[in-house]
């Protein structure tokens, strides 16, 4: 599937701002799910210093600078990706075998333990807390034994069946605990909860931000504009050692499971072929979308505009 990608970010100040430092999360990608064709990343007024890195979880990021007086931002990421079905979750006797606290164990501090990078997900980050409320809320999925794919798709389904999404219920720094509590939220609380849930059990999860491929209703026209962001979860687990034995030397040590608990589907390398991933991080904190600093008071109003279309939608409605 091709999909085009446009998320328009429009600030306009309240008086002049004289100097700003952005950084900016809008560049998707590649993964076993998705292949990025191509990006161009639009900035108005025109940055005086501006690069593209790396982050540490293998994200693309781009840094820009605006030294000279402006009261308007305008950031404009066009992006086509080709996306695939993702693979069904595995279902092989090892797989089938592993139970959840196998992979809890495998993750358990051992003096002189090999160092696997997915441990860092096991940790409460700066919107996760730790907290036993997680915990109480995930034990029924996680019955003893179950493997550990099922628990987590348990999991998953208890979320979506449980909690009610609820546009403008929360605000972007609402607490997961507080989302927990009062029962409803949007889809980053929903990611939120679900990787408090995963960590309070020793199960390493990371937070994935991107897009999902929304449908008009029956009849009337795709707006642009009108789409969002999305937010879900990946698990880790590691590769059953039968598996690796099995497949030799080359085997990867683990694999990232993809589950989104607001719309209650899952797979190996993306949700659904609808999905888009545009990056990946401990919480919201590591990949919002934008974020910066301006040397100004001037308060300011925020548009933001997400579109996801085949393209040739998009070029029917230019």
């Amino acid at each position: 599937m091709l999909l085009r990608i446009l998320h328009r970010t429009r600030y306009r100040y309240h008086g002049s701002i004289d100097m700003a430092q952005h950084m900016v999360h809008l560049s998707p990608v590649n993964t076993r799910a998705q292949t990025l064709v191509s990006h161009v990343l639009r900035i108005e007024p025109e940055p005086a210093a501006r690069s593209q890195t790396t982050d540490v979880f293998g994200n693309l990021r781009t840094f820009f600078s605006l030294q000279s007086s402006h009261e308007t931002l305008t950031v404009e990421a066009d992006s086509l990706i080709e996306t695939r079905p993702p693979e069904a979750l595995p279902d092989s006797t090892a797989w089938r075998q592993l139970g959840w606290e196998k992979v809890r164990e495998h993750f358990r501090y051992r003096a002189g333990a090999p160092y696997d990078p997915a441990s860092e997900f096991l940790f409460a980050s700066p919107n996760v807390p730790r907290d036993d409320a997680f915990l109480a809320f995930a034990r029924p999925a996680f019955k003893p034994g179950l493997p550990v794919l099922q628990a987590v798709r348990a999991l998953m389904e208890r979320i979506h069946s449980e909690l009610r999404y609820e546009t403008a219920s929360t605000e972007v720094n609402t607490p997961a605990l507080e989302a927990l509590q009062q029962g409803k939220g949007v889809c980053q609380d929903f990611a939120h909860i679900m990787l408090g849930c995963l960590r309070s059990l020793g199960l390493p999860a990371r937070y994935v931000s991107g897009y999902l491929l929304t449908r008009p209703p029956p009849g009337k026209p795709r707006l642009i504009g009108a789409d969002a962001s999305h937010a879900w979860v990946a698990v880790y687990v590691p590769v059953p050692a039968e598996a690796r034995a099995t497949a030799g030397a080359e085997a990867p040590a683990g694999a990232w499971f993809d589950f989104d608990p607001t719309n209650n589907r899952c797979g190996w390398g993306s949700p659904g072929e609808d999905y888009v991933t545009l990056a990946v991080g401990r919480d919201f904190s590591d990949v919002s979308p934008m974020r910066g600093v301006i040397q100004s008071g001037a308060r300011h109003t925020l548009d933001v505009g997400v579109t996801v279309a085949p393209p040739d939608e998009l070029e029917a409605l230019a």
